[in-house]
């Protein structure tokens, strides 16, 4: 299929993609940690696992953003989603630490090949239709399409153990097999969807990837010159990390808090998914707002993202307060509309400080960033919460998401469109004498 003809066209495809897209993961997501516990890995080793899966993430991240701006969004969106389905069919059949390691290193290297090429994808042809078009309204959207496939996915994953008639870590793979199945429907629609205008390729396609390989470097290493010396892309990489801290508190420690308030694996797994799929749609409608929020605070990006902040650590110590239900799901949610409102704006001052010359390299940065401090929660929240109990790794957490407050509060404060395209300007190679090699982009 051909490249969308109209900026509504290609925020339908993003739209479409997008939800597509995370409709297998939400599938997972309620039973992962539950199904591993269930085939005798200890909380610390899932914490190991989630790891190296941060690992294989930072290590890729921006060599695959760079290998998406020179080769093409669609053959490695396309990569990614078929190294999901083999992780997938790996972590529904494994039965030890070694199968889930194999099945977690598939996830993570295809996580860092689609973290930002669809969005990257979809920047470039709105600004090619209308270069003065504002790309904010288009990445709320995608996020609620994130947020609302996570939310159907979860819903589904958390009952089809239920459904399934089976006990035990059997039942808990089914929706493993249900994803890998989605998988291909994903591929076949970023086949016929994700149509690109580009300059012809000469020569054959190993020649092509040879050459992509080789241009990768000088992109890596522009998007990290830009994240070392710009001020605003630092506070946003740091506040970006600090999210992926509460992001490890609630998908680590979810899943056995609700399934010690069900009584059981198998109805901790239909709870948590019920609480999940209501969090990621909080995330969809907390990302939604987040343009009416910074209304409300006066066009203030910095205001918006510390407030958010505040709610977060709120949000994350409520998980900490009574064994009640109703409280602790109250609570999940919480956090999750926060972390979806606050990344649309930290995208918008992304879009503030870059170019458009390499645009999925810093989503990648990003990416990278959430990365890390998913990384250094997984090796503390879980010896924290085993040598002190959940309720104070939930307290630590909501500690470390309150003083990223602080870092907030130094963004920049506007990030409308007339100050992004002035930044912009500052940052180019024309103003600054440097080699072209940033990037204009960010995930909702």
């Amino acid at each position: 299929m051909s490249a969308p003809a109209t900026v509504r066209a290609a925020t339908r495809r993003l739209v479409g993609l997008t939800a597509l897209r995370w409709l297998p993961v939400g599938l997972t997501a309620p039973i992962t940690v539950l199904l591993a516990q269930a085939r005798g890995l200890t909380l610390t080793e899932i914490g190991l696992l989630f790891t190296v899966h941060g690992v294989v993430i930072m290590g890729l991240e921006l060599p695959t953003g760079g290998l998406a701006d020179v080769l093409g969004r669609r053959p490695v969106v396309v990569a990614g989603a078929l190294l999901h389905l083999v992780s997938c069919l790996l972590c529904a059949t494994a039965t030890d630490f070694a199968g889930f390691l194999a099945g977690v290193l598939c996830l993570g290297i295809g996580r860092a090949l689609d973290s930002g090429p669809v969005e990257a994808w979809y920047v470039d042809t709105v600004h090619r239709l209308d270069p003065r078009a504002d790309v904010a309204p288009g990445l709320a959207r995608h996020a609620a399409a994130d947020g609302g496939g996570l939310a159907v996915g979860a819903v589904a994953g958390g009952l089809l153990p239920l459904l399934s008639g089976g006990a035990g870590a059997g039942a808990l793979a089914v929706p493993f097999l249900a994803a890998a199945a989605l998988d291909v429907v994903l591929v076949v629609a970023v086949v016929r969807l994700l149509g690109e205008v580009r300059p012809p390729r000469a020569g054959s396609v190993r020649g092509a990837l040879a050459a992509g390989v080789r241009a990768v470097p000088a992109t890596v290493t522009g998007a990290v010159r830009l994240s070392v010396t710009d001020r605003a892309m630092r506070l946003v990489l740091l506040v970006t990390a600090v999210g992926g801290v509460g992001l490890v508190g609630c998908e680590l420690l979810g899943p056995v808090r609700f399934a010690d308030l069900a009584g059981d694996r198998d109805d901790g797994a239909a709870v948590y998914g019920v609480v999940l799929a209501a969090s990621f749609a909080a995330a969809a409608l907390g990302a939604v707002a987040a343009p009416r929020l910074r209304h409300l605070l006066r066009g203030s990006t910095r205001a918006g993202c510390a407030v958010l902040s505040v709610l977060g650590a709120i949000a994350m110590a409520g998980l900490a307060g009574p064994d009640v239900l109703a409280p602790a799901a109250v609570a999940f949610a919480a956090y999750y509309v926060a972390h979806g409102a606050s990344w649309p704006l930290l995208s918008a001052v992304l879009h503030g400080r870059v170019t458009a010359a390499h645009r999925a390299t810093a989503v990648s940065a990003m990416s990278l960033a959430m990365a890390v401090g998913c990384v250094a929660g997984n090796l503390v929240v879980p010896p924290l919460a085993t040598a002190f109990g959940g309720e104070t790794a939930f307290l630590a957490v909501a500690a470390v998401l309150l003083l990223a407050t602080l870092a907030c509060l130094r963004l920049p404060p506007d990030t409308s469109v007339a100050a992004v395209r002035g930044s912009v300007r500052a940052a180019s190679p024309a103003a600054s004498g440097a080699a072209p090699t940033m990037i204009d982009s960010a995930r909702a």
